[in-house]
């Protein structure tokens, strides 16, 4: 199972206190296609969603029948060089935080669209910190990709290439302990969540 791509220092909401929502209806198919027509039409440089699983598409946006441990989901774009994030795990269904998200993308661009004059742009709220602070967005790569290997690469073949690349990442040995455990969390999510 892959990492949900949260950001760094945002609380996250308790699973005991996570709620279903009886006020959305949409499916995820419904406001999976919304989100993507919202990105388009902001223009941004690129976008990418992010949930606890691998059943996304290759935006990572989930497939309709996606149904991850962690309910929570994270937007993130890149427009004019600044990063940008969305999250929401507020509800116990990812349909219910997926919807948010894509309300608040949708409310805030149609603002855009009003003769008002504001201090900032409208999507100041959702920026994230200067590439120059330690929290500023990582460009999230697919688990193959980070461990790089092909798509449908067998057992053997991932725990070779992490072991291989883990060798220099591990904190024990000087690394960098961030790396090391973005290596270990594309191990799991190729092996289906595997340790070993």
């Amino acid at each position: 199972m892959s990492r949900l791509d949260w950001p760094r220092g945002w609380e996250r909401t308790p699973a005991r206190q996570r709620e279903k929502n009886p006020r959305f209806d949409a499916s995820i198919a419904t406001t999976t296609d919304a989100l993507a027509t919202e990105m388009e039409r902001m223009d941004v440089d690129e976008w990418r969603g992010s949930i606890g699983n691998t059943h996304t598409k290759s935006n990572g946006l989930p497939l309709h029948n996606a149904n991850p441990d962690d309910p929570g989901f994270v937007l993130r774009w890149s427009d004019d060089g600044e990063q940008f994030a969305v999250a929401c795990d507020d509800y116990s269904r990812l349909r219910d935080n997926l919807r948010s998200v894509y309300l608040w993308v949708h409310e805030t661009r149609m603002r855009a669209q009003r003769p008002v004059k504001t201090g900032d742009a409208e999507f100041a709220a959702a920026r994230l910190p200067s590439g120059d602070d330690e929290d500023a967005l990582v460009a999230t790569a697919a688990p193959h990709e980070i461990l790089e290997v092909a798509p449908d690469a067998d057992e053997p073949v991932v725990k070779a290439a992490y072991r291989q690349q883990a060798k220099s990442a591990h904190p024990d040995q000087g690394g960098d302990p961030a790396e090391w455990q973005r290596l270990t969390d594309a191990k799991e999510a190729m092996l289906g969540g595997e340790s070993a």
